[in-house]
């Protein structure tokens, strides 16, 4: 069997959040309290992603202070720009900006602002498009993105908008080559923290190692239940993890393979039964899995592409 990414990658899995703020913009702790609480925590990094607007004087959090052997830091802010189709500011978390990441232009839209801290070598994510009503035309609009925020945990308690699956698979099902994040968008202002968050795999905490990573889909997310292993082997999948209630692999359209039980840690399914179906005229292109375990939590792999993986 051919073991996928990012479980066939040498290296650890490194826990970490890229969505989150401090009293910098509209966070109600300071730099040192929100670092300190991620540690204690037991995460290996953390972005403050404050909102770089003018409002709060354009600012991009130097943490580099607070990096050491054991835990480290990314730069970044959360961009925004008008105007998205429900006539709002776009959201954009972009990790790995330089400190002299220039201010949003008078005429700079959101797309454009985008594609530049990309060029600046960020990692671009839409941020929690269900908060922010993204369409599926705002999500085209978005073409320099690395990855969607599929789950936010600070929309998901507070309003019950965290999903962002919806967009996602849409995009997906257009031939976008996506990756799928989790976050906190942590203010401290309610219980908003610790409850999702990217395991990134690497050889170590360099920033620029976990920055790249990131950008390749190297990671998986998760609000808790820990993904083990993915191995391919033709159309036979087999999955482990931490005991969780549900194991399922789904895909662009209503197909799905899926075993449920008790505690369990393995499933194996042949995933031409996504091929099968009422109606049903082509197949999917893409897959991804998830696990759910008995509280309701869950992670996610990365979708994966067919015409990739015949190369694994």
């Amino acid at each position: 069997m051919a073991l996928l990414k990012p479980f066939s990658s040498p290296g650890w899995f490194w826990r970490g959040n890229i969505h989150t703020h401090s009293s910098q913009s509209d966070g109600a702790l300071p730099t040192e309290g929100v670092v300190t609480a991620y540690k204690n925590a037991g995460y290996d990094f953390l972005m403050l992603s404050e909102h770089f607007i003018a409002l709060y004087k354009w600012p991009i959090n130097d943490t580099r202070k607070f990096r050491s052997n054991d835990f480290t830091t990314l730069l970044g802010v959360e961009l925004h720009a008008p105007e998205t189709s429900a006539g709002e500011l776009w959201h954009i978390v972009a990790a790995g900006l330089p400190l002299d990441f220039a201010p949003c232009g008078e005429n700079e839209t959101g797309p454009e602002l985008a594609r530049r801290a990309r060029a600046a070598g960020g990692f671009i994510g839409i941020a929690h498009p269900a908060w922010s009503r993204y369409t599926i035309e705002d999500g085209r609009a978005l073409d320099s993105a690395h990855g969607v925020e599929i789950y936010n945990h600070g929309c998901a308690i507070e309003n019950d908008l965290g999903d962002g699956f919806y967009l996602l698979d849409q995009l997906l099902n257009e031939g976008r080559r996506l990756s799928a994040f989790a976050t906190d968008d942590a203010h401290f202002k309610t219980p908003d923290h610790f409850g999702g968050w990217v395991n990134v795999k690497t050889q170590s905490l360099d920033p620029e190692e976990l920055l790249q990573s990131l950008k390749d889909g190297n990671f998986y997310s998760s609000q808790g239940p820990e993904i083990h292993s993915i191995e391919l082997h033709g159309k036979e999948i087999s999955i482990s993890c931490s005991p969780v209630d549900t194991i399922t692999v789904v895909c662009g359209n209503s197909r799905t393979c899926v075993k449920t039980g008790k505690a369990i840690t393995k499933a194996t399914f042949d995933l031409s039964k996504l091929e099968q179906g009422w109606l049903l005229k082509k197949p999917s292109p893409w897959f991804r899995v998830t696990v759910i375990d008995h509280g309701i939590k869950r992670a996610w792999s990365n979708p994966f592409w067919w015409d990739e993986l015949q190369f694994t």
